[in-house]
Formats: structure tokens, C-alpha cells, sequence
């Protein structure tokens, strides 16, 4: 299991600390909905994009570069929600329209967990949050197109 050195922790809030600063709470509220965070295992680069796939920032931790551990992502997941919690008075305050989310990508773009979710009462960190919530929609989307 990948343990995150300390510096791996201090260039983590590094970068949510740049994303803070592109989203300042005190301006009109940005639409983003989303940030996406996508890791690449070869290189160990992190850069955060919006829902346009326009790019927020970036960095590279030198601890993912060439790690080519099957649980990669995994461990990446588990270390970026922890600094996420940790980090939660920055991560949950974005000037960006509530709810919002950190969604974890691979370097195919496909979402690969649920980092940390802002709403207005409730920070929620994992990935529990989200199962059953597709087929609760697809549920409620055939209903709707039956009647």
C-alpha cells in the first residue's frame, strides 16, 4: 500500500491551495460544476480541469512518477481523499456553485472514484456516496419517459 511522503501531502495542498485561489469564495459564484483530477502513473503528473476540460493547474509528484503498481489509482484515491479531509475548509469553500465535487481520473479520462463532495450541510468524503446513485437515476428517467 503507497504511504504519501510528506512532501507527496505538502504538494497535494499545494495544488488544492492554487485551485482555491482560481475559485476565490468572496466573487460571483463560478458554474463549474465539477474537478476533475487526472493522474498520470507514468509521468506522476496531477492536473485539475473543469467540466470543459480547461485546465486549472497542474504539478507532478515526484513520488507517482513511474509507479507501475496495479493499486496505483487506489492508492492515489485513498491518499488524495485523506488530504482532501484534511483539507476540507479549503476543499468545501471554493467559489464554485455547491454542490460540487473532486472526481479522481486515469489518463483515459475515466473517472476512477469520488475524491470529496461539497454541498452547502454536508462534506462528504468516499466513495459510498455514489453507488446505487446511477440506477437511481435511470430508474426515475424511465418513469419520466413512460408516463
Amino acid at each position: 500500500m503507497m504511504k504519501p511522503t510528506e512532501q507527496t501531502t505538502q504538494q497535494i495542498e499545494r495544488f488544492l491551495k492554487k485551485i482555491a485561489q482560481k475559485f476565490p469564495k468572496d466573487e460571483d459564484t463560478s458554474i463549474v460544476t465539477d474537478i476533475h483530477v487526472r493522474v498520470s502513473q507514468g509521468s506522476g503528473e496531477m492536473v485539475a480541469f473543469d467540466d470543459d476540460d480547461k485546465e486549472i493547474t497542474r504539478c507532478v509528484v515526484e513520488q507517482w512518477i513511474g509507479d507501475n503498481d496495479e493499486d496505483f489509482y487506489d492508492g492515489v484515491e485513498r491518499i488524495l481523499q485523506k488530504t482532501l479531509g484534511d483539507c476540507a475548509d479549503i476543499a468545501g469553500s471554493l467559489g464554485i456553485l455547491k454542490p460540487y465535487s473532486f472526481v479522481l481520473e486515469n489518463d483515459d479520462k475515466e473517472t476512477v472514484g469520488e475524491l470529496f463532495i461539497a454541498d452547502d450541510d454536508t462534506v462528504i468524503i468516499g466513495k459510498d456516496l455514489m453507488e446505487g446513485l446511477d440506477n437511481d437515476l435511470d430508474s426515475f428517467l424511465d418513469k419520466l419517459l413512460k408516463e
